[in-house]
């Protein structure tokens, strides 16, 4: 009895606790759209914080980005000869980077790299109480530290997200030329053939959502640390992982709401 009383505690303690945060979140949420358009606008910070955002990603995302289009392009290369029909293979790259890949493999980069980094960063500001000390300085922490680091994410990942798709089709054409001498000219002619408006901005929306999504997580974690250094690391730590939770979940979403488009 003891075990089963103790068992249904720690569930309904559980089930207490998700919903908590999920209220939490909520809230956070909320408060960062109202304090979104109220005045004062720090525009001067978001810029910092996009510029910090996008040198700190832009080396990993090239060679992730490059090797990315070299791999695939390898990989697919045997499934279309077995049906002679290699010169398909810009279009399918074409596809498969701009649809899918180049958002999704910068929203994961980001959400490790970026997302870590906001939430040890904040979280480093609230345990040691700097936060507290803005408000005495009469300025809006929360407006300063939160608002400009969301919108630094979602303008600056879209940009990351393009750049990574050139350099995963630059990186497929070094592989196409270099096994059937397609020109320069010819690859991405082929490979922008098959891809349509609806592609493109379905796969700035997409890095539009990751960009909020890792700014959201990585700032409500960071912001709502507690214990010391041991509960910055964990900050950190929940940013990256419940960021590329959601991300995977909207990549689903947006899919299914894509495909829905296109057939219907």
């Amino acid at each position: 009895m003891n075990t089963t009383g103790s068992r249904t505690y720690l569930f309904t303690k559980g089930i207490d606790s998700f919903l908590k945060g999920v209220t939490d979140a909520s809230t956070f949420t909320v408060r960062f759209f109202k304090e979104s358009f109220l005045p004062p606008f720090h525009f001067h910070e978001v810029i910092n914080q996009s510029f910090e955002i996008g040198l700190k990603s832009l080396s990993l995302i090239t060679v992730t980005g490059f090797i990315i289009g070299i791999v695939f392009t390898k990989q697919s290369r045997p499934s279309l000869e077995d049906f002679g029909a290699t010169s398909w293979l810009p279009s399918l790259m074409g596809i498969a980077i701009i649809r899918a890949l180049g958002p999704l493999v910068t929203a994961l980069i980001c959400a490790g790299k970026v997302g870590s980094s906001i939430g040890a960063e904040i979280g480093s500001m609230k345990v040691t109480e700097q936060i507290e000390a803005m408000e005495v300085s009469a300025i809006n922490p929360f407006k300063y530290l939160i608002v400009t680091r969301v919108f630094a994410t979602t303008l600056t990942i879209p940009v990351l997200s393009l750049y990574c798709i050139c350099v995963g089709l630059f990186g497929s054409y070094i592989n196409v030329h270099a096994q059937e001498a397609t020109g320069f000219v010819t690859f991405y002619h082929n490979a922008f053939s098959s891809v349509s408006f609806l592609d493109i901005n379905t796969s700035v929306i997409k890095s539009i959502v990751y960009g909020l999504t890792i700014g959201l997580v990585g700032c409500y974690k960071g912001y709502n640390a507690r214990k010391g250094t041991r509960g910055v690391g964990r900050a950190a730590n929940q940013a990256v992982i419940v960021s590329m939770f959601l991300i995977f979940l909207e990549e689903i979403v947006i899919v299914q709401i894509t495909n829905w488009i296109r057939y219907y």
